[in-house]
């Protein structure tokens, strides 16, 4: 069962994510609006790239690689849009939309897509499961509870809140036909980039979490600069 020995593999890496300080700061009130819009912020600008890198590895299956299509179509309908819902959220927290486009990414997070546009275009395609993996299977353990957390301290309404909620309730639901899906991969060098990727992902979105508390440095300026032109 792949599935099982993907999660068993990648357990220490998982850990490094889960280990980012952020993470225990909001689950103790530690965190303000800044932190929120930092969060989104980064999220944007790798989500953007999601259905891009789903149609690079999708063109690049070998033939025997094909049955994986239909899988690799849902995820593209799935997740197409989703970066014009952290906007929204930002937009309702007070964010210009234009601004928040445009705010250059975080070194880490650029970093973790370049690293997955070099997988997907230089080495295994198929390894992009693994940052399905990390992704689906951290917004499905953390969203729903740090959404109520948010909610409830930031007093936002529902319009600031439709990327983190809905995630979480979506990911769990996907991570079921996930499970399927990775076992029914038997070739063993596909199954390895998949782990290798996911491992990857796990300590490069580690670092993407431990980068928000200065990106919401640079958000506090921001807001405090527009507070004050208005």
């Amino acid at each position: 069962m792949f599935y099982k020995e993907l999660l068993e593999k990648t357990n220490s890496e998982k850990e490094y994510l889960l280990s980012a300080p952020i993470i225990e700061d909001v689950m103790l009130g530690r965190f303000d609006l800044s932190t929120y819009i930092a969060f989104l912020s980064q999220a944007y600008h790798h989500v953007k790239h999601t259905v891009p890198l789903l149609m690079a590895a999708g063109s690049r299956l070998a033939t025997d690689q094909q049955y994986l299509q239909p899988a690799i179509l849902e995820y593209i309908d799935e997740e197409a849009g989703h970066e014009h819902w952290i906007l929204n959220d930002m937009e309702a927290c007070g964010v210009d939309r234009a601004q928040a486009a445009e705010l250059p990414a975080s070194y880490e997070s650029e970093v973790m897509v370049s690293y997955l546009y070099d997988t997907v275009n230089r080495k295994k395609p198929l390894g992009i499961f693994g940052m399905v993996l990390v992704l689906e299977g951290t917004s499905a353990g953390l969203a729903t509870e740090v959404a109520k957390i948010v909610r409830q301290q930031l007093g936002l309404s529902a319009e600031a809140m439709s990327y983190l909620e809905s995630h979480g309730r979506l990911d769990q639901q996907h991570l079921k036909g996930f499970e399927a899906l990775m076992d029914s991969i038997e070739d063993p060098d596909t199954q390895d980039a998949i782990i290798h990727t996911a491992g990857s992902v796990y300590r490069l979105y580690g670092d993407v979490y431990r980068a928000i508390p200065a990106q919401a440095e640079t958000w506090r300026e921001v807001l405090i600069s527009s507070t004050s032109v208005a």
